[in-house]
């Protein structure tokens, strides 16, 4: 084997050829984010649990989908998404804190820095997860005290976001 084969022969893919796309080579998996009632609900549960927490004051300070598990047994067959309710977890909280400060403009903008973490890596990590982050954003909006003012700051977290990439 040399450095222009994989393990089982076959070419690799060339620097230019992304994986997913209609260009990779027959040997690469088309990566697909699953798009079904039950994602949809998922998400806007994990929305819906964020607001919870941010809702005491516990800012996450890491929330990637790696930090959060869905802890329910499979979907009997023939159940109904509306009959079936996701158990979300957060977990690793080791960059996490917790707000006591009565300023609600820096709590509005450490919550609005976990939910922009969280929308790039949904859609860093998880190709075409748009409408994930949506419902995702319409379970925190409904479940979220001040959801208001944190959407507010979320709007400025994202411009900033914005400058950075376009300026170094």
């Amino acid at each position: 084997m040399d450095a222009n084969h994989t393990l089982d022969g076959t070419e690799p893919p060339s620097k230019k050829q992304k994986v997913g796309t209609d260009d990779a080579p027959n040997n690469c998996k088309k990566i697909v984010t699953r798009m079904d009632d039950y994602a949809k609900k998922t998400s806007y549960e994990v929305g819906a649990t964020i607001a919870r927490m941010h809702n005491t004051n516990i800012v996450h300070g890491d929330l990637t989908t790696s930090n959060i598990l869905i802890r329910n047994p499979d979907i009997p067959d023939g159940e109904s998404s509306n009959e079936w309710k996701p158990d979300i977890v957060l977990i690793d909280f080791g960059l996490s804190s917790a707000s006591t400060n009565s300023k609600k403009t820096s709590c509005h903008e450490e919550r609005a820095v976990d939910l922009h973490v969280l929308e790039r890596a949904f859609v860093t990590t998880h190709v075409g997860s748009e409408d994930l982050v949506k419902e995702a954003m319409r379970g925190y909006k409904a479940t979220c005290q001040s959801s208001d003012s944190v959407f507010v700051r979320l709007a400025q977290v994202r411009m900033r976001g914005r400058k950075r990439e376009c300026f170094g």
